[in-house]
């Protein structure tokens, strides 16, 4: 298996931080916009689209701030995939941050598919 890549992601939101990680940190916020459907039991995510589902693990979850899982396929691999959430001190804007990993060939494909899902994440939380 090839080395993969870090990469990051930010994007604004119009929402509060409590709301945004309800989307990022449950089965049923996850299901609005990430997958079909979530399942989850104590750490372990069941995550379901049409042509297959992934497994992941929650590595770590601070409330209003960061979730942070790990694929099955990368398990005692340094690979994750990570939310969180900013807020500017002075303004109150509300940054959602990404991390994710991806092989060299494959970072421009997974940025537009964060996009396309965080896209459909603002829709679902009515944010422009």
């Amino acid at each position: 298996m090839s080395q993969k890549i870090k990469f990051r992601l930010e994007i604004d939101f119009q929402a509060s931080p409590q709301l945004l990680f309800q989307y990022l940190s449950t089965p049923s916020g996850l299901s609005e916009w990430f997958a079909d459907n979530v399942n989850s039991r104590g750490e372990r995510f069941t995550f379901i689209w049409d042509d297959g589902e992934e497994e992941a693990k929650l590595l770590t979850k601070k409330p209003n701030e960061k979730v942070k899982f790990q694929w099955d396929e990368d398990e005692g691999e340094d690979y994750f995939f990570e939310f969180n959430i900013q807020v500017d001190d002075i303004t109150k804007d509300v940054s959602l941050i990404i991390i994710d990993f991806a092989e060299e060939d494959e970072i421009e494909a997974s940025k537009m598919l964060w996009e396309n899902a965080i896209g459909a994440l603002k829709q679902v939380l009515g944010s422009t």
